[in-house]
């Protein structure tokens, strides 16, 4: 595992030199930052995962880091539609580590893993990932109100009953059962950003 991870992360430093070439300094930054708390998530003095960090970071680093960075290297700046945009896609990719540590919280808490579910409770982490789910689809409604994005963004709401299928499972559920949870918020995650970028598309081509 180790020898995979340098690996990775090789290639990943490999890839970065072109893009950190085309964006500057900021995103050799964003990579060197996302290397490290890569590393940092489960390893070094303090595994920030270990001890309620994780929801946080993951909403950051493949929310915020992700999105906002793929735009900067091809805009060269962030607009705030990159940054609303941004944000439900971190909410949801934070979902799938909630159902993630949510089916683990036991043998965590026996491991001494005090992930933000072992803090909350298995119930509490239930209805964080409600509230994530809820807050993603509330986003691109918020973002159109404000004036931020087109009125396509709400093709997201498409996916709802899906969302709604993975939150009715989550809180029926526990243990290994919830692997369906988790791998359907990861697929659930893909068709809503391909909704969010249809809706966008779509009213660039309208307009």
């Amino acid at each position: 595992v180790l020898a995979g991870m340098w690996l990775v992360f090789g290639i990943a430093a490999l890839l970065g030199v072109y893009l950190a070439w085309v964006g500057g300094w900021p995103i050799l930054a964003v990579g060197a930052a996302s290397i490290l708390a890569a590393i940092l998530y489960t390893g070094g003095p303090f595994p920030f995962g270990y001890y309620g960090l994780g929801d946080l970071f993951v909403f950051l680093f493949f929310g915020l880091a992700a999105v906002a960075g793929t735009y900067y290297v091809q805009a060269g700046a962030v607009s705030a539609l990159a940054w609303g945009t941004a944000v439900p896609i971190g909410l949801l990719a934070t979902a799938i580590i909630v159902v993630n540590n949510l089916r683990d919280v036991d043998t965590d808490r026996a491991a001494g893993k005090h992930t933000l579910a072992v803090r909350l409770g298995p119930q509490g982490a239930r209805w964080e990932y409600a509230g994530l789910i809820a807050a993603a689809y509330a986003a691109p409604l918020g973002l159109w109100l404000a004036g931020v994005a087109p009125g396509g963004v709400l093709l997201t709401l498409v996916s709802l009953p899906r969302a709604v299928l993975w939150v009715r499972l989550v809180f029926a559920t526990s243990g290994r059962p919830l692997n369906a949870a988790l791998a359907g918020t990861g697929q659930l995650e893909l068709l809503y950003a391909l909704l969010f970028a249809a809706g966008l598309i779509t009213a660039r081509w309208a307009g």
